[in-house]
């Protein structure tokens, strides 16, 4: 008898079942660009040339501060108070919405499904594993909406992001959620992330087996974490292997 049953497998979703396809700084800024446009449009007197880098700015100082409390902080509420200080009090929660849809209209069309992704995903699904995405993003909305763009939610019991539960990986309680929708004990469950710290030292140290995929992670940070995945993976097609082996463990 196995001394291990592993029933569910969590995934990470960026760098895991997705990249990007180019440079980021670009299209970031002209997504920024796309925001302030939206603004612009429903009467708000925000700079073209001013507001989004403003924007940026303040996101990045709360980017800076949630990896040291891994606390998140969402584009909402970073919009939102930008805003305030404009004088724009108390803007309805669907303007905020919209401007960030026109924002992440942007950045969505740079992220491409790994060609692995569904195939990988439709032999788990027959095999019987439960699956669920565990995601760090500053908003659940932009993450949604991607899994359905892409068509991978029916593979998925659950999307959580740290957008939707404040907390970020690698802290414990966002693996604690995302394991209580099976009511599945840590040792029963398996992460599979490309980032060492955030996806496999997180999981790890809630008592989840960790799974490396290699091919987007940054070669700097491989070298800096003392981490040891219990399987480094190159591509996910290595994947079912990979859970069979410490089935047998």
């Amino acid at each position: 008898m196995p001394r291990n049953l592993i029933r569910a497998v969590l995934f990470d979703f960026g760098g895991t079942l997705m990249y990007g396809r180019q440079d980021w700084a670009p299209i970031v800024a002209k997504a920024d660009e796309a925001l302030t446009d939206f603004l612009r449009s429903q009467g708000m007197e925000v700079s073209l040339n001013t507001f989004p880098t403003e924007f940026r700015k303040r996101l990045d100082g709360y980017f800076k501060q949630r990896e040291q409390d891994l606390l998140e902080t969402t584009y909402s509420f970073v919009l939102r108070e930008l805003l305030r200080e404009k004088g724009y009090d108390d803007v309805p929660g669907n303007l905020i919405r919209n401007a960030l849809d026109a924002l992440f209209s942007v950045t969505q069309g740079n992220w491409a499904l790994e060609e692995d992704t569904i195939p990988t995903l439709q032999k788990l699904k027959e095999k019987g594993y439960q699956m669920g995405i565990v995601s760090n993003a500053g908003d659940d909305a932009d993450v949604q909406q991607l899994a359905r763009r892409f068509g991978v939610t029916k593979y998925f019991d659950f999307i959580l992001t740290s957008a939707a539960c404040s907390y970020r990986k690698p802290h414990p309680r966002i693996f604690e959620l995302a394991l209580s929708n099976w009511y599945c004990p840590p040792n029963e469950a398996v992460m599979v992330g490309d980032n060492l710290d955030a996806d496999i030292r997180g999981a790890q140290n809630a008592g989840i087996y960790g799974i490396w995929i290699s091919r987007r992670a940054d070669p700097k940070m491989e070298e800096q974490e003392r981490v040891k995945p219990d399987a480094s993976l190159s591509s996910l097609y290595e994947l079912p292997a990979a859970l069979d082996h410490l089935q047998v463990q």
